[in-house]
């Protein structure tokens, strides 16, 4: 399986902290027990309570590959994902 990742173990927390910084909203960490009463659906909560850590060892090693963009949570932070339009 080729993975095109310029990091590996970026979490789900701080993919969520920086969108949320981005937005201005307030972030906060629930206990299972109280995420599978905040989510509509269970399988929500436990989904978002995993992280997937993905390498990109074998893609890199495969096609001679190297990541030159900037990494997820840059691109977050200083694209234009969360650009409000102008009033």
């Amino acid at each position: 399986m080729l993975r095109g990742v310029a990091e590996s173990g970026v979490t789900l927390k701080s993919i969520a902290e920086t969108i949320a910084r981005g937005l201005d909203l307030p972030t906060v960490s629930l206990p299972p027990a109280e995420a599978a009463t905040h989510f509509v659906s269970p399988f929500m909560a436990t989904a978002y309570g995993f992280d997937g850590p993905v390498s990109s060892s074998h893609t890199r090693e495969l096609l001679g590959w190297s990541p030159t963009h900037p990494t997820l949570l840059d691109d977050l932070e200083h694209g234009d994902y969360l650009a409000r339009p102008a009033s």
